[in-house]
């Protein structure tokens, strides 16, 4: 009985990457998804939300924009185009995944997630635009982009690591500080949603409803957990010199700070000055990167090795070569 091999199968037999091309998979998937976050960002601070009509059209008669939908459409489609570019780079990471010697099926699974949560956002945001940019709706696609870019930085943070088993490098306590850092800066970027939810940037010219909230409360309790966030960066910060951390964890801990510092400024320069739309898009662009940072930072609290001599990628080695951006 002949085996027949499947597609990916096929290509593995007759392409091995290298550990460099299957990290920069992984990171291609990264930047893509912060490049989707913030272009989606633009499309409702330009008030493009439903410059294309429908889903999966862009009109009930064509696929692709029209002249009458002027640049509003432009910018819709634009953005509907983007998830192919995403697709393509999720697409790359799951072929060098399985490709790689040794296989590596947890960096697979990770890119299989990679390409349902691509899936399930696509759909959600075709139902965003037929309810006409539902707030909530909205919300939930932002959430939605932002498991995306949980799975992608995970993805591309163990591609720098091996496969064997997690082994702390800072005490229990300090893993647990920064864990709760990771939960408090999760509970920032939904709290975002409310304040996007209740402000004037609707995503569209058109009525479009908003949350029943006060704008002024929301962003004051988004400010809170900000300043939450912050205390609790810069609390692991000083813990981490206080318990002799690793210098490549200490370094995580000092790039998230930099990264908050210029958001907060963003923040409330954005807040005070009528949150005009260039500065809300820096916002949204500094959530990406705060959200990476975090992540980075608490992943360094602990290693995977390689599972044998040989049959992975060390944890520590590659860290050093991190760039404190993305």
């Amino acid at each position: 009985m002949v085996s027949v091999l499947t597609p990916l199968a096929f290509v593995a037999q007759r392409w091995t990457p290298s550990p460099k091309t299957v990290r920069r998979a992984a990171l291609s998937a990264v930047v893509m998804t912060v490049v989707i976050i913030v272009t989606g960002g633009a499309v409702r601070l330009t008030g493009s939300g439903l410059g294309c009509d429908t889903w999966p059209k862009c009109t009930d008669d064509s696929l692709f924009t029209t002249s009458e939908q002027g640049i509003h459409g432009a910018i819709e489609f634009g953005n509907r185009l983007l998830t192919y570019v995403v697709s393509a780079a999720v697409g790359w990471f799951i072929v060098a995944a399985r490709c790689a010697e040794p296989r590596r099926r947890q960096l697979s699974r990770l890119g299989w997630l990679q390409f349902w949560i691509v899936a399930l956002n696509a759909i959600i945001g075709g139902i965003t635009v037929r309810l006409e940019l539902n707030p909530w709706t909205v919300a939930i696609h932002f959430l939605a982009a932002n498991a995306l870019l949980t799975v992608t930085t995970v993805s591309w943070l163990r591609s720098r690591e091996g496969d064997g088993p997690a082994r702390p490098r800072v005490p229990g306590p300090v893993r647990k500080l920064g864990w709760t850092l990771v939960v408090v800066a999760g509970l920032l970027v939904a709290a975002g949603t409310l304040v996007t939810g209740s402000g004037k940037h609707a995503g569209d010219s058109s009525d479009v409803p908003r949350m029943p909230f006060d704008y002024t409360s929301v962003a004051q309790l988004h400010a809170l957990f900000a300043w939450a966030v912050c205390a609790l960066a810069l609390a692991v910060f000083f813990v981490l010199r206080v318990v002799d951390a690793p210098d490549d964890t200490r370094a995580r801990a000092r790039d998230l700070l930099l990264v908050l510092v210029a958001q907060g400024a963003i923040g409330y320069v954005q807040y005070f000055t009528g949150v005009p739309e260039v500065l809300v898009g820096l916002h949204m662009l500094g959530s990406s990167l705060m959200w990476i940072a975090v992540l980075r930072l608490a992943l360094s609290l602990r290693e995977r090795p390689a599972r044998e001599p040989g049959a992975g990628i060390p944890a520590q080695a590659p860290d050093a070569a991190l760039s404190p951006t993305v």
